[in-house]
């Protein structure tokens, strides 16, 4: 790892009011503002250098809130689609790869683009004062925060529903840094984000944030940052599904930068986001062109999710209100919501893996299938430019490659446990008699 690193210098701005402040560590709210709204990161640079491929991820550090290099990062890799193009009759189909595909250079050893998140989270993280970050997860993002954080010596919760660990695989141990808790079966991703809440409520555990997180979402940007500074131009359109929408919020803003920048044009990305049908509460809100969300019974959420194969899609409460969220990236840069069925996104993960030589995961078999139905339906074009974010692949391959482990819950809770639980339980999980002290 090259060791030439200088952070760029950075000030935080209130999306709702522009009032300006310094990041004092892990700002994640606007100070003084009652009214709920993003805070994004305002660069000093503003026109991107992308750095060699050997800095992985941190290539992109221009634009990004860190104040280190993690270790073993992969950066996602951009390239002009020939097969799946060819297939569809499209002349600018650019596909942006976030996963396990050595051969064109993405080294993502989780196979997700969640990969993003967790080494840049990690990089403006100061763990010094001893405490521990709190992750939230369907799935993925667990399974990126758990590589990462055991790789860096990184203190680390992950909160996690107990039908979903079968996505907690890993090619080599997790070490005893990261612990893993989850709600019993039966419960979802929003049970888990309550879990994660409570275990806030403990002195020294923080929040990662989510999409409050400036960290989060500009180290999601970097697929954007991929396609543009590859392609040469901002795309017409930009395809990817979304649970939270926090990755299309992302592209958006990476967009508003590349603007600013002024070598790449001055367009906005059409979002084409994406939901793994029936669960598609982002499509419903954005359908009745309402910001808020609409009513979703709990239960009949659940049932939903169920049935979804593309369970890290089910996020019951998602950034789409506040402001700076999914509804006003979508406002700005203009777009749909469109939707696949498990049997459409199955095909289409049929169809990728046939014509471009890879397996993906199934949320970014959602997004291919809305493609597919886009050239279809006549809403793209054959000349229009198009970035497909594949948010994960190569899992298939990596699987057969490696030898797999698979990380264990050190408790199973309630989906509803008390705060004393949670405390007594997560406490002790973290006491040093719990922890192996890196040397």
């Amino acid at each position: 790892m090259s060791k030439d690193f200088k952070p760029t210098p950075y000030i935080l701005e209130s999306v709702n009011t522009g009032k300006q402040f310094n990041d004092e560590g892990w700002t994640l709210d606007a100070p003084g503002e009652k009214q709920p709204t993003l805070i994004r990161a305002v660069y000093e640079k503003k026109q991107i250098d992308v750095k060699d491929e050997s800095y992985g991820i941190f290539r992109f550090a221009d634009w990004l809130p860190v104040h280190k290099m993690l270790e073993g990062s992969s950066a996602p890799v951009t390239y002009k689609s020939e097969g799946l193009a060819k297939k569809l009759g499209l002349n600018n189909l650019y596909i942006t790869f976030s996963g396990y595909w050595p051969e064109k250079g993405a080294n993502f050893r989780t196979c997700s683009f969640k990969e993003t998140e967790a080494f840049t989270v990690g990089g403006r993280l100061s763990t010094e004062n001893g405490s521990v970050l709190v992750v939230a997860s369907a799935g993925n993002t667990a399974r990126a925060f758990a590589r990462v954080c055991s790789d860096n010596n990184i203190p680390l919760l992950l909160c996690v529903p107990e039908d979903n660990i079968n996505a907690l695989w890993f090619d080599e141990p997790i070490k005893d840094n990261v612990k893993l808790v989850v709600t019993k079966s039966g419960s979802d991703y929003f049970d888990a984000i309550y879990l994660s809440n409570l275990a806030c409520e403990i002195d020294g555990f923080i929040a990662e944030g989510g999409a409050k997180n400036v960290a989060r979402r500009d180290g999601m940007a970097t697929t954007t940052l991929s396609a543009v500074t590859t392609i040469g131009r901002i795309p017409d359109y930009y395809f990817q599904a979304v649970g939270s929408g926090t990755g299309a919020i992302a592209a958006w803003e990476a967009n508003k930068r590349l603007i600013e920048d002024g070598r790449f044009g001055n367009n906005y990305m059409k979002l084409m986001v994406s939901q793994n049908h029936p669960f598609i509460p982002i499509h419903n809100a954005w359908k009745a062109d309402s910001r808020d969300m609409l009513h979703l019974d709990d239960d009949e959420a659940r049932k939903q999710v169920e049935e979804i194969d593309a369970k890290v899609l089910s996020n019951r409460k998602p950034p789409y209100p506040i402001i700076g969220g999914l509804y006003d990236a979508m406002k700005e840069a203009g777009g749909d919501v469109l939707c696949a069925s498990n049997e459409e996104a199955a095909e289409a993960a049929r169809i990728f893996k046939e014509t471009e030589g890879n397996d993906i995961h199934s949320a970014a078999s959602v997004a291919t299938a809305t493609l597919i139905n886009a050239v279809k339906e006549g809403i793209v074009n054959a000349d229009d430019c198009i970035m497909l974010n594949i948010t994960g692949g190569g899992e298939e391959r990596i699987k057969s490659e490696k030898d797999i482990l698979y990380l264990k819950p050190t408790h199973v809770f309630d989906i509803t446990p008390t705060l004393e639980d949670v405390k007594s339980v997560i406490t002790e999980l973290f006491s040093k008699n719990n922890i192996t002290q890196e040397a």
